[in-house]
């Protein structure tokens, strides 16, 4: 037993053995998310990055360091105008938000939204603009550097500039050296692992449900798949999608229907799930719940087709 209150077994051990360095404990996810609103994938990259090891003594020193960071660079929305003043105080201000960014063609210029930050005119790099366009598809978490430089000739004042930005999980994937580590695995042990990966025990589901739970999964790896799941409130019919790929887009229940992610009848053009199915080289997931108004006990979750490597492997 670690000093973390958890016990390794043989799945860690093999995972930590073949992904060296990749393997964040679901564990330290839920302690981490306790009062901190934001995707499990965040954590995950923050986890990751200090606590990507199986000794006690450093994934301590990590949760420390994960803690105080978000800390410091996580803002709730009722926080904005207190970072606006820290950045305005000391001229700059690191911060995890998400970010997506819009050309505004009467000024010939790229303008980037800081969601929790609450401000829609920052500054952006161009350069930064075109080496990751998922900002421009419907934005991405990111670790962001501000700058506050508030120009005497501007007419209208907008002062905040993205000197740097990193975003959270839009890395490069290497498939063939996935695949390699995938070999280390038996069928069984892949299908625990990847249950872990979407925050599932494995040894509370027989074969069936582990299939039945992994086939939310299908809609991320498979083009022109569509998926509809029937279930009651609350049994994370959307939770795969909202937190463990920052390429899904959740449409909250209520909000649409599920024809109407194929046609939108007011404007007769065709919405999210209908373009996904035109054999473009990407897309994202959608998934959507029906108007709860149907039915008052079932709602339906959607999912369409996405291009999306897989998640980052975990233990419990």
């Amino acid at each position: 037993m670690t000093d973390t209150g958890i016990q390794l077994d043989q799945l860690d051990a093999l995972a930590n053995d073949a992904f060296a360095g990749r393997v964040v404990r679901k564990d330290l996810v839920r302690q981490v998310k306790v009062g901190a609103n934001v995707p499990v994938y965040v954590l995950e990259f923050l986890l990751g990055k200090y606590c990507a090891s199986d000794d006690p003594l450093s994934i301590e020193a990590g949760l420390t360091v994960v803690n105080q960071t978000l800390k410091d660079n996580f803002i709730r929305p009722d926080e904005s105008e207190l970072a606006k003043a820290r950045a305005k105080q000391t001229g700059e201000f690191r911060l995890i938000d998400k970010v997506d960014v819009r050309l505004l063609a009467s000024e010939d210029k790229f303008w980037a939204h800081l969601q929790n930050f609450n401000d829609r005119f920052v500054h952006i790099p161009e350069n930064l603009v075109y080496k990751y366009d998922r900002l421009l598809q419907g934005g991405a978490w990111c670790q962001v550097d501000l700058v506050y430089n508030a120009a005497d000739d501007e007419v209208q004042k907008r002062p905040f500039y993205i000197r740097g930005l990193k975003p959270i999980q839009v890395a490069a994937f290497d498939l063939e050296e996935f695949i390699d580590r995938r070999r280390g695995f038996s069928r069984d042990a892949w299908l625990d692992l990847v249950m872990r990966t979407i925050g599932l025990e494995p040894e509370q589901f027989d074969l069936r449900g582990k299939l039945l739970a992994l086939c939310r999964l299908i809609p991320m790896a498979e083009r022109n798949f569509n998926l509809i799941e029937l279930g009651p409130w609350g049994t994370g019919k959307s939770f795969v999608y909202r937190e463990s790929n920052p390429n899904a887009i959740l449409i909250s229940g209520g909000k649409v229907t599920v024809a109407q992610l194929f046609i939108n009848t007011g404007f007769t053009t065709t919405c999210r799930a209908g373009k996904s199915q035109n054999s473009r080289p990407s897309s994202s997931p959608v998934t959507s719940a029906s108007s709860p108004t149907t039915s008052p006990k079932r709602c339906a979750r959607f999912a369409s087709r996405a291009s999306c490597g897989p998640s980052m492997p975990s233990s419990p």
